[in-house]
Formats: structure tokens, C-alpha cells, sequence
């Protein structure tokens, strides 16, 4: 009974670092304005093909055409138009992303020791009272952080924006351009326009 019972644990155990090593982290994201946009439905914009800021002027252009699409599909979503290639637009829209990759330092053995143990990178409990390291080692993780700014296109002036950031395992699917902007750019505009100057996570 007591071998079989270790056996249950020991799967359990696997079964949970499994799903923790293929799960997404939440999404940080932090949006401001300062009051809330009343453009109606309809209003055209254009995305600078400049990137906000410049700290994306180095990427690989697939990368950026990932950002610029999914940003697209959100901004549509929230009944905007994009504007024609020879059409002026009222709305400017900008867009930077970055992507930096660093090891993970040190970490606890996924599953710890005694009750509640902790596993994975992002600390939820597993409760099992074995001694295992499942990890094989720190992972390798992409910081991906997704920036975009709406602005009046005549003025000049910052109507709406935000920040995006997750941590994801470099060889997750997850972290492939196309499925990391559609990730951000969903979390981003989720609940649009977003409370100013709050910083929440989006699972």
C-alpha cells in the first residue's frame, strides 16, 4: 500500500512540473491616459513604422510585422479602422517591442521538501512531501515587453498607452514571435481602455 501510494505522489509530482513547464505566465500590464478615449467607432488610424522610442530598431522585421498585426487585430477589435495607404488618420499609433534573453539564476528544487513544496518558476504549490529535483536545470527565459501609444495625429499629443511584459521560457511555443504578440497584445488591450496608472496581470 505504502509503495503504491509513493508511486501516486510521484506521478502527481510529474504530472504537476509538466503542466507548469508548459503553462504561460501572467501577463504585467500597466496602461495611462488621462481621461477616457471618446473616439467613435469607425475613426481611422495609421501605425508609424517607426517604432515608439526606438528600442526595437534592431529586430528582425518578421518580429516586427507580428507586433504591428497583432496590434492591428486588437485595435480593430475596438472598432477602429485602419487608415489606407494614401489616407490621413486622426489617430497615430506606435509601437516598440523588445525581447532579451537571460538563465534563470539559482532556484529551489521544483519539488521541495515537506508539505507545500513549490514548483516551477512561478512558485504554485504541489503539497507532496518528496525530495525530487525535476528541473534539469535553470532555464533559459525571453523578457518580452510590447509598448504602444495612441496619439493625436495633428497635435502630437499621447491619448492612450501601455505596457505589456511576461517572462517565457525561450523554447516554449509560446514564445515564437507570432504567439508572444498575440499573447501581449491581447493582455494589453484587454478591458480597453484599462484603469490609468494601474499595474495588473493578465493570465
Amino acid at each position: 500500500m505504502t509503495r503504491q501510494l509513493s508511486v501516486a505522489l510521484l506521478g502527481a509530482a510529474a504530472l504537476s512540473f509538466g503542466g507548469c513547464a508548459t503553462a504561460v505566465p501572467p501577463v504585467e500590464v500597466t496602461r495611462f491616459h488621462n481621461a477616457v478615449p471618446s473616439w467613435a467607432p469607425g475613426t481611422r488610424y495609421a501605425i508609424a513604422t517607426a517604432p515608439l522610442d526606438g528600442p526595437a530598431a534592431g529586430m528582425p522585421s518578421l518580429e516586427w510585422n507580428s507586433y504591428r498585426a497583432a496590434v492591428d487585430q486588437q485595435l480593430q477589435r475596438q472598432g477602429l479602422v485602419a487608415a489606407g495607404s494614401n489616407e490621413r488618420a486622426p489617430l497615430l499609433v506606435r509601437i516598440a517591442f523588445e525581447r532579451s534573453e537571460q538563465p534563470l539564476a539559482a532556484r529551489r528544487s521544483p519539488v521541495s521538501v515537506g508539505v507545500g513544496g513549490s514548483t516551477g518558476s512561478y512558485g504554485s504549490g504541489v503539497g507532496l512531501g518528496i525530495g525530487l529535483n525535476l528541473g534539469g536545470g535553470p532555464k533559459r527565459m525571453a523578457d518580452l515587453q510590447l509598448s504602444v501609444r495612441i496619439d493625436d495625429a495633428a497635435t502630437g499629443q499621447a491619448l492612450w498607452e501601455g505596457r505589456a511584459l511576461a517572462a517565457i521560457p525561450v523554447k516554449a511555443p509560446a514564445s515564437q514571435p507570432s504567439l508572444a504578440a498575440a499573447k501581449l497584445a491581447e493582455a494589453l488591450f484587454k478591458d480597453f481602455p484599462g484603469e490609468s496608472g494601474r499595474t495588473i496581470s493578465v493570465p
